[in-house]
């Protein structure tokens, strides 16, 4: 009620609202870019309903995403979702973006594990989209609010689908000599028919810097991938074994299987830590493009010759086995011109994404960071016809303005 008066209220006075859940966006989402009322929803944190027999849980949008495990795992279940920012970021912020997770190779992003919204728009309207069910009737209406970074409209609960734990679950460690040796062994995994629930790549910046902070006990090498499947006992030994038959064809310098939760928690422990220790040591950008699988040695080379012709170092720590790589440009905030070529390698980089394939972004959303990437990926007409669905939901613009599109095509239509 208390979000429906406020917008109501703006919208009534032409007032610009940015919604904001926990703040984490990586993209400049939830940022004020002119004067506006700033709609935070982190107070909106309760557990509305537990359905264990339906396999769904219903949240108040600001409930942060770890914590919407927290609610139901003693009862044997969990969320799947699982962003590294699950600590603090919001379920409002990850239905906006379509956040995903180390294990969404297996489970998928949000889109996969939301079933409904409640949903208010700009003049105050309160709108119930989806249900309690997977095929709710009518249009997909959820379809399009999910990853439309509060452009649409504003979550205030969400209704989501939620799993038993598996029996069990181990991972392997697989260390390299180079870091298209893993990008192609992560290419076989894939072929080969095998789905683990997870597959992490670091390269040597990220371990050496992840190993002066955490310690997790990393080998020596120039790229690693941790590879997750779980099941019963005798699935896991059955898919470990498939797994490490095809690492060893690409002549792993380690080759490191969990025996016990102690040992996986250790192995995890590197890959949880990764973005906090690399801003121990540097100021950098995270990027947060797509390509296809088979294409990821290609692209780590390309990145590694462009990161090398712009006089400034890449580290590497992403999803592999969904292709969204999360390139870390290193950079000195203290050295004048430093920013700014970080900046244009990363334009470079994604355009590199696009052009393979891929897109901007796979779960950090577009934001004030790539708006202008846009026309990238999409020409005018496209850009055009995604305007007018805005104009559906929002005819004023009054929504988070100066976001997801280019500045100088949305002049027209932006109320800020």
């Amino acid at each position: 009620a208390e979000v429906a008066a406020v917008l109501r209220l703006c919208h009534e006075m032409g007032v610009p609202v940015v919604p904001r859940g926990a703040g984490t966006s990586l993209s400049g989402g939830a940022l004020p870019t002119a004067d506006c009322v700033l709609l935070g929803v982190a107070r909106l944190n309760a557990v509305l309903e537990i359905d264990l027999a339906d396999r769904v849980i219903r949240v108040q949008a600001g409930r942060t995403n770890l914590s919407v495990t927290g609610a139901i795992e003693a009862d044997g279940f969990f969320y799947a979702p699982d962003p590294s920012s699950q600590l603090a970021c919001a379920i409002a912020g990850n239905i906006a973006m379509n956040s995903g997770g180390a294990h969404c190779l297996k489970y998928g992003v949000t889109t996969n594990n939301l079933l409904g919204v409640t949903l208010v728009l700009m003049d105050g309207t309160v709108v119930e989209i989806g249900g309690a069910h997977l095929d709710a009737p009518g249009l997909d209406l959820l379809g399009l609010i999910c990853g439309s970074e509060g452009q649409l409209g504003v979550v205030t609960e969400a209704t989501l689908r939620i799993l038993p734990k598996p029996e069990g679950a181990r991972p392997v460690l697989i260390g390299f000599d180079a870091s298209a040796v893993a990008g192609a062994c992560v290419a076989d995994i894939i072929k080969a028919g095998i789905l683990p629930v997870a597959i992490e790549f670091m390269d040597r910046p990220c371990i050496r810097a992840t190993e002066a902070f955490a310690h997790a006990g990393y080998p020596d090498c120039e790229a690693l991938l941790i590879v997750e499947v779980e099941g019963s006992p005798a699935e896991i030994d059955d898919q470990l074994a498939r797994i490490t038959a095809i690492a060893r064809h690409h002549h792993p310098v380690e080759l490191r299987e969990s025996r016990s939760a102690a040992e996986s928690a250790r192995i995890w422990l590197g890959r949880k830590a990764a973005f906090g220790a690399m801003g121990q040591i540097n100021d950098y950008i995270c990027l947060d493009g797509v390509i296809p699988v088979s294409g990821l040695a290609d692209v780590l080379g390309r990145i590694g010759v462009m990161a090398a012709a712009a006089g400034l170092e890449v580290a590497n720590v992403f999803h592999a086995g969904d292709g969204n790589l999360h390139p870390l440009i290193l950079y000195d905030a203290n050295q004048p011109g430093d920013l700014a070529r970080a900046e244009a390698l990363g334009a470079a980089i994604l355009t590199l994404c696009v052009e393979v394939g891929g897109c901007l972004t796979g779960e950090h959303g577009v934001g004030v960071e790539k708006r202008d990437l846009m026309a990238v990926q999409f020409d005018a007409a496209d850009l055009v016809a995604q305007m007018a669905v805005k104009d559906v939901f929002d005819p004023a613009w009054l929504l988070n303005p100066a976001k997801v599109f280019p500045l100088a095509l949305s002049a027209g239509r932006r109320a800020a």
